[in-house]
């Protein structure tokens, strides 16, 4: 027998606001649904795990031990500045002059995920 991912769990200060940006984010359709402990969105095809936003009183701290790479469907910089638009912010700029690398970004309470490349953007460089 095995286990598969049902929710992934974030501790935040504004689960519906972070939900949200989420939810745009990766392209839920569902809207944010919420109680007073939390907010979630759910894939109800279950393709995709659940996203669970849980209220905690203590803040962010430390860096993530772990996070999302994210492969958008469209070019990388403008994956870049739609989550800008969001509420993510740059943390730090790994793109290179070749079209490799990818970009570290902060969602709105301070999570790092990273944009890679598209598809396409691969195939240009690797191939």
């Amino acid at each position: 027998m095995t286990s598969r991912i049902r929710n992934l769990t974030f501790d935040c200060a504004d689960p519906a606001r972070l939900a949200a940006f989420w939810r745009d984010a990766l392209g839920y359709d569902d809207p944010v649904e919420q109680d007073d402990e939390g907010a979630w969105i759910e894939d109800p095809s279950g393709a995709r795990p659940n996203l669970l936003f849980l209220i905690v009183p203590e803040g962010k701290t430390a860096k993530n031990r772990i996070h999302f790479d994210l492969q958008p469907d469209r070019p990388r910089d403008q994956e870049v500045q739609r989550l800008q638009r969001l509420g993510s912010t740059i943390a730090d700029d790994r793109r290179k002059p070749d079209g490799t690398g990818w970009v570290v970004m902060l969602d709105p309470e301070g999570n790092e995920l990273c944009v890679e490349r598209s598809p396409a953007e691969r195939e240009q460089t690797e191939g």
